[in-house]
């Protein structure tokens, strides 16, 4: 991939918080490929008017994986140029992320230039389809998971501006969709039913009776109502039994080890348009 390679896609709003990402984050880093993995490359596509979420991702996953490097793209050539100055403040010890930290940023849009042929272990996609058609949604997962390892994966989600709703899909070098995960922040939810307004774009207009995410959202938020009296026991208690009641029912839900953290994740098939 040369600098005169097309840049494919559209220039985002740029919404960019610190700690936006910070629940995907954690799930990227306990993933078993990130251990495994013979190149952690990771990208942050699309990272917005600032390049904290880069910086905050290889600050997260190096935790667990010393030698991840963080490469942030974007179509905008000035936010290229901003976050290349905040490397520089960085790389000076200004802030609060290691001088040292793995990061580098490039212009590059749904094609993810990677110098030197590398493919990147994680590509991290978020909040850059809300603006597209639904029916754009397979063609720019095919481009990006042309260009991962064999072992890679594709996160692609969305969230609210602080980060307390995320939802994220999982999808293969063949840009097929594995799974679907839902991650809200317990304290003072009201309803689980929130996650439908920050759902992907390949689900977020499949909210309808008739489709499979609609009867997730609804038995999950019938089985949160349910468990209220758990609540007095703490929301992550509450969660929890809506969870397990929801499994008793014959849902295939997973990660029953994140679910303290306000998670659920489901295999695609669970909640695949139909």
């Amino acid at each position: 991939m040369t600098r005169s390679d097309p840049v494919v896609g559209q220039v985002t709003r740029g919404t960019t918080n610190t700690n936006r990402l910070r629940r995907v984050d954690r799930w990227i880093a306990r993933h078993p490929l990130l251990r495994r993995t013979a190149d952690p490359l990771v990208v942050d596509l699309g990272y917005g008017a600032s390049g904290v979420t880069a910086f905050e991702l290889e600050a997260r996953l190096r935790r667990v994986r010393s030698d991840v490097e963080v490469l942030g793209l974007e179509i905008e050539p000035a936010r290229v140029e901003r976050a290349r100055a905040q490397l520089a403040r960085v790389r000076a010890g200004e802030g609060v992320f290691a001088p040292d930290a793995r990061v580098s940023f490039a212009r590059g849009g749904f094609e993810v230039p990677v110098p030197d042929g590398r493919r990147p272990a994680v590509i991290r996609a978020f909040n850059v389809l809300r603006q597209y058609d639904e029916a754009d949604v397979p063609a720019a997962w095919e481009r990006m998971a042309a260009r991962l390892r064999p072992d890679g994966m594709l996160v692609e989600g969305t969230c609210d501006e602080l980060g307390r709703i995320s939802t994220w899909i999982e999808i293969g070098p063949d840009a097929a969709p594995r799974t679907l995960t839902i991650s809200l922040r317990l304290a003072e939810l009201e309803s689980p039913a929130v996650a439908a307004e920050r759902l992907p774009k390949a689900l977020i207009h499949r909210n309808v009776p008739g489709e499979r995410i609609h009867d997730v959202l609804t038995a999950l938020d019938r089985e949160w109502t349910r468990a209220v009296a758990a609540s007095s026991f703490g929301p992550v208690q509450r969660w929890r039994a809506a969870l397990d009641a929801l499994v008793e029912a014959g849902w295939p839900i997973g990660g029953r080890t994140r679910w303290r953290l306000g998670e659920m994740t489901l295999p695609w098939e669970a909640v695949a348009p139909r």
